[in-house]
């Protein structure tokens, strides 16, 4: 399967996944039956997740037997589809505090890749901020931090989460998660913004024939990582069941778990989307600004946040095996207080999956997304900031809906690439 053709079939599952409806209305709807349709859906969302991390796992057991163009191609692909329904669950950060705990282990970036693996001589020698800046574990089965060695002879789950991850307290040693399984599946993008992805041979996993050495420990790396990855979000979607803990946390006090929802809804959009993943990027030009920087997979992610904060508010949701949940909504809440301010949220959110939506297009047809925030790049530039504008924008009605029923003071996050563009450049 060719990379186009992977992302051909990423795209068309987005693209089906992205499409809302009015849903109808449902009987008695409350905030009480809100919140708990609401944590249905992260339960069928988590699963999914969960579902399509067990599948990326099985494909990287495949690679390691097999190494092969082939075999990477598929690892590859499994985890651009695992990306899918990770993505849309993000809307359950920022609201929930047990997501919140959790989340870093699963999808923390950016990361130094040094500490993982071999690296562009371009990338430098050193860190002032981080001393494993290129402790590449993969070659070293000894480390030493804060004058204490580390024992890396065996590659583990519990080497690389309880020892790696954040090791030294510094946030971009990300040692597990989809990034650093997407880092050791395509290697560095040298690309800068030109055309291009990480290009790793699949030679890098193959004990014999194998390229750039330590091929044995690279696999037992690789594999660590999958099945800590699984193993994670086993936990999530245990605390997602009905007599779990974060379902029991949300839907103690309804007019709480309300809050979460659109605390979820507010600072994904403002914040964490259209500021730090995305307004950051086209503000320096950074190709390293990008979500999924390996892969060039970015576009994607992003069109991903957008859809689950509509199923937020919508309260739909389409399923990896094309199953459409729906129930009672937030929409449903809002109209029967203001029915024009629940049309004015849908018909934002709307426009942003709109303008996302072009985004993935042009990801398809023109560029990449780190060469669409690139300096200069016109036309790719003003397709991003059409969908930050979106999600800017919808954040304002967002607040409006917060104002409307009545839940008090509520906090988004902010971000000093919209707040404050100067810091940035400090």
């Amino acid at each position: 399967m060719s990379r186009k053709t992977i992302i051909r079939a990423a795209v068309a599952l987005l693209v089906a996944s992205a499409a809302f409806t009015t849903a109808p209305a449902h009987a008695a709807t409350d905030a009480a039956a809100v919140v708990k349709h609401y944590a249905a859906l992260a339960q069928a969302k988590y699963e999914d997740s969960l579902a399509t991390a067990k599948d990326l796992d099985k494909a990287v057991d495949a690679l390691i037997a097999t190494p092969s163009d082939e075999t990477l191609k598929a690892a590859k692909a499994a985890w651009i589809k695992a990306r899918v329904p990770y993505q849309q669950s993000e809307v359950y950060r920022f609201g929930n505090a047990i997501v919140d705990d959790w989340e870093g282990k699963v999808n923390a970036w950016p990361l130094d890749e040094g500490l993982i693996d071999y690296v562009d001589p371009a990338y430098g020698t050193e860190s002032d901020s981080n001393a494993l800046y290129v402790a590449n574990v993969i070659a070293n089965p000894k480390l030493k931090l804060a004058g204490k060695e580390i024992d890396a002879t065996k590659i583990t789950p519990e080497l690389l989460g309880e020892t790696l991850h954040e090791a030294g307290e510094v946030e971009s040693n990300v040692a597990t998660g989809y990034h650093a399984i997407e880092f050791l599946l395509w290697g560095q993008d040298l690309n800068g913004t030109g055309k291009g992805a990480g290009a790793r041979p699949y030679t890098d996993f193959d004990t014999k024939n194998c390229t750039n050495g330590n091929c044995d420990r690279r696999a037992d790396y690789l594999k660590a990582a999958s099945s800590l990855l699984v193993a994670n979000l086993e936990e999530m979607v245990a605390a997602w069941q009905p007599s779990g803990e974060a379902t029991k946390t949300v839907e103690a006090d309804p007019k709480a778990g309300i809050a979460a929802i659109l605390t979820g809804m507010g600072s994904l959009s403002y914040g964490e989307l259209a500021g730090e993943r995305m307004k950051l990027g086209v503000l320096l030009h950074d190709p390293e600004e990008e979500h999924d920087c390996f892969s060039d997979n970015t576009h994607a992610s992003h069109f991903n946040d957008a859809v689950g904060i509509v199923s937020a508010y919508t309260g739909e949701y389409t399923r990896v095996d094309g199953t459409k949940l729906t129930g009672p909504s937030l929409s449903e809440l809002v109209a029967a207080k203001d029915a024009a301010l629940d049309t004015e949220m849908k018909a934002k959110l709307g426009k942003t999956i709109d303008a996302m939506s072009a985004m993935v297009k042009r990801a398809e047809t023109v560029e990449a997304y780190d060469q669409m925030i690139g300096e200069g790049n016109a036309e790719g530039n003003a397709t991003v900031q059409a969908a930050i504008d979106g999600l800017i924008d919808q954040t304002k009605t967002i607040e409006r809906v917060i104002a409307s029923l009545d839940l008090g003071a509520i906090e988004l996050e902010g971000s000093d690439s919209l707040d404050n563009p100067n810091a940035v450049f400090q």
